[in-house]
């Protein structure tokens, strides 16, 4: 089975940010060494680390007419702040990989999303 985990940012300290220049050195190393180690999962395939919501554009169509909002359309702490792709066996499988992400434990989530297969 594919599953897209989404990572919601949440109140996860970003790199560059004051929250995670509270982080000690030996925090900020575990974080980027655990996303590179399930970045590295048999089955997964890595997606991207997206911008801040702040540079979003919102798009919708009403009347026929093409209208842009500038932001995300969500609260910024519901934000998607990037994704995943990860061929398993089973939904626990998904789970325990989900929890290995170091945005599920400080402060955000990781939606796990079974993909369509049609």
């Amino acid at each position: 089975m594919k599953y897209m985990l989404l990572i919601h940012q949440g109140t996860t300290p970003l790199p560059g940010t004051p929250d995670w220049e509270r982080l000690s050195e030996e925090e900020q190393k575990a974080v980027y060494a655990d996303y590179q180690a399930v970045n590295q999962t048999p089955g997964v395939s890595p997606g991207e680390w997206l911008e801040t919501p702040e540079l979003a554009t919102t798009v919708r169509v009403a009347d026929g007419r093409t209208l842009t909002t500038d932001g995300p359309f969500v609260a910024v702490k519901e934000a998607l702040g990037g994704y995943l792709f990860f061929e398993a066996d089973d939904l626990d499988a998904a789970i325990e990989l989900a929890s290995r992400i170091p945005a599920a434990r400080l402060g955000g989530a990781v939606e796990v999303r079974p993909i369509h297969e049609g």
